[in-house]
């Protein structure tokens, strides 16, 4: 699970570099908010709409070599991106980039569903926290490198992804162990409930809005504000820090109370925590959005363990639909919501990602419990002869 969650990190790392580098490359390129949310929509439509076919693939021949592959190329694509020469250039590049990031995860995730054991939601919170903390470690580390290096020293941006693939290519065979005979999966696996995955598709969408709304506009907000490029960047890595923190607490509050339970109260609360960010701001608008981060990001696990329950026979493409095509609409909302900023205002279109939750509790009541699936013993998967 350790190397699994590093190739989560890495994946990340590179797509929290993205919202760093935004504030920069605006000013490089004079950018209008729209063309900023233009970028976002291209990291977004590379990396996460076109998962589900990355996971249909890997439901279809298996494609371990993803996992390498796809945190090599998240990494390349965003370093590049950095030092690109102009506005084209760096939607090309980011799209690259995303492309690795969608490879990666839907093995990856398939991968770390496999190896949890019965506790689902508490493993692939595991899986999770690395892909948390590279989205917070994303941003802090890009400030750093471009304010001592310029945008040039955002090429460093390669090597935690290149890092990562050389170690994901030594472990091959061993992660191969804990693939399960064919014969055996589908005897443990029950039925697929497509009208509740369409249920977690909508929470997980609309949720997103916000999500991306904030990714994207937090640091623009606070230098609109009258402070620094750094100071967003560092109150976007507290949302980020802090999602981590709750993914490690709400993963196994989910294997006690219930997956949907858990899930129903955060996205409950994130609508008005958006709110009193905005309207506050200040060490309450901080703590908001710290708490933003832990009810979002801490249950992307819990909505991971969801709809591979909800989809038991197609786990990679659930993983993908999951984090894929969902959270990739996400994406599609940044650039209306640059839109709606450009024409009215950020704190307008900030106020319109905070109404999108609110949205989504009410599919979040409709969700049926999840099913959990039977435990594979280890002789069944392969980890001992």
């Amino acid at each position: 699970m350790a190397l699994l969650s590093s190739g989560h990190f890495a994946t990340d790392f590179a797509n929290g570099a993205l919202p760093a580098l935004l504030p920069f490359l605006r000013d490089r390129f004079a950018l209008s908010y729209t063309a900023v949310g233009a970028v976002v929509l291209a990291s977004q439509a590379s990396s996460s709409l076109i998962q589900p076919l990355f996971g249909l693939w890997s439901d279809r021949r298996g494609a371990m070599w993803l996992l390498p592959a796809g945190v090599a190329v998240a990494g390349i694509g965003i370093a590049l991106a950095a030092d690109a020469p102009s506005y084209w250039l760096v939607l090309l590049l980011v799209l690259v980039s995303g492309i690795g990031s969608a490879a990666y995860h839907p093995e990856g995730s398939k991968f770390a569903g496999f190896v949890s054991g019965p506790k689902r939601a508490s493993g692939m919170s595991w899986f999770s926290i690395g892909g948390n903390l590279g989205f917070g470690v994303g941003p802090l580390a890009t400030t750093a490198v471009v304010a001592a290096f310029g945008l040039r020293g955002g090429l460093l941006l390669a090597l935690p992804g290149l890092a990562v693939a050389l170690a994901l290519l030594a472990a091959a065979a061993y992660l191969g162990s804990f693939v399960p005979a064919a014969g055996v999966a589908r005897a443990v696996t029950g039925q697929d409930n497509p009208f509740a995955m369409k249920l977690l598709l909508g929470v997980i969408a609309l949720r997103s809005v916000a999500w991306f709304g904030l990714i994207t506009f937090v640091p623009l907000w606070e230098v609109s504000l009258g402070h620094s490029k750094s100071h967003g960047n560092h109150l976007l890595a507290l949302m980020l820090f802090a999602g981590g923190a709750g993914t490690l607490a709400l993963g196994p509050l989910a294997d006690r109370f219930g997956a949907r339970n858990v899930l129903l109260a955060s996205v409950v609360a994130t609508g008005p925590l958006v709110v009193l960010f905005v309207l506050v701001g200040g060490v309450p608008g901080t703590i908001a959005l710290a708490l933003v981060g832990t009810c979002v990001v801490g249950t992307f696990g819990v909505t991971m363990v969801m709809g591979q329950e909800y989809m038991p026979r197609h786990l990679g493409t659930a993983s993908g639909l999951v984090i894929g095509l969902s959270v990739g609409l996400g994406g599609v909302a940044a650039l209306a919501l640059g839109r709606l900023a450009d024409s009215t205002s950020l704190r307008t279109a900030l106020f319109v990602a905070a109404a999108a939750p609110l949205v989504a509790s009410v599919l979040a009541f409709m969700l049926p419990p999840a099913r959990r699936r039977e435990r594979l013993e280890p002789a069944e998967v392969g980890l001992v002869p």
